[in-house]
């Protein structure tokens, strides 16, 4: 059964740090693009980052440029991602999914809404 599981979240003061992982059970990793999302209380779900299959980083949301990062360790079969002086509109459930890639693609980020397989999320709160 192919699967993405989020962990890493948790409760961080304003201007803390957090390290969230993406593990992929049952595919290779490297077969696939990997976004995270989030979702705040009361609000849709949003697009965060991306990272192609070639290793390239796309932001879906201008908000996180310059403190949030994306990477990916093949050999682990994990996303991570880096996120650095977080603010209290971070918080939300933080969900990772995958979309295979192949051709010309492997150096393309999916749209937010070509995700195939999504994880059950990790809940990041940025609160003092």
């Amino acid at each position: 059964q192919l699967q993405v599981v989020e962990s890493g979240g948790g409760l961080v003061q304003p201007g803390g740090s957090l390290r969230l992982s993406c593990a992929a059970s049952g595919f290779t990793l490297d077969y696939y693009a990997i976004g995270w999302f989030r979702q705040a209380p009361g609000k849709e779900r949003e697009g965060v980052l991306c990272i192609s299959r070639s290793g390239d980083g796309l932001n879906y949301k201008d908000s996180v440029k310059g403190r949030f990062t994306i990477s990916r360790d093949n050999a682990k079969n994990t996303v991570y991602l880096q996120m650095n002086n977080l603010k209290p509109e971070d918080t939300g459930l933080y969900y990772c999914a995958a979309r295979r890639r192949q051709g010309s693609y492997y150096y393309l980020c999916p749209t937010t809404n070509e995700y195939d397989y999504w994880g059950q999320g990790t809940q990041v709160t940025v609160s003092s």
